[in-house]
């Protein structure tokens, strides 16, 4: 079951402080394309131990926006990109694909 990003975490975190809640947002709308385009580059540059570093932050937002299985995934994607294994890059660009989609929705 593919997950549908959501910020039922970051309200719960809120406690209903929406300058709070905005500026959590704020971060993850910066934050998230530059890590994506860290990602990026360093699968086409073959570095996969590099990518694994950013996939270790980026499966932290996973979870603040509500994706636990694809949280689960980048667990083990983060494993498999230590010892070089790039298999999983089309499943988990599909991951930040559709929340890059939904950034741009909030």
């Amino acid at each position: 079951m593919e997950d549908i990003p959501n910020l039922k975490y970051i309200k719960e975190l809120s406690g209903e402080d929406t300058i709070f809640e905005q500026k959590f947002i704020q971060i993850l709308k910066e934050e998230f394309p530059e890590e994506v385009q860290i990602y990026t580059e360093c699968i086409k540059n073959e570095e996969a131990g590099l990518a694994g570093e950013i996939v270790h932050k980026l499966k932290h937002k996973f979870n603040i926006l509500s994706m636990a299985n694809a949280y689960e995934f980048a667990v083990n994607y983060e494993e498999e990109l230590r010892v070089g294994d790039t298999n999983g890059d089309h499943k988990f660009r599909n991951i930040l694909e559709t929340i890059k989609n939904y950034l741009n929705t909030i």
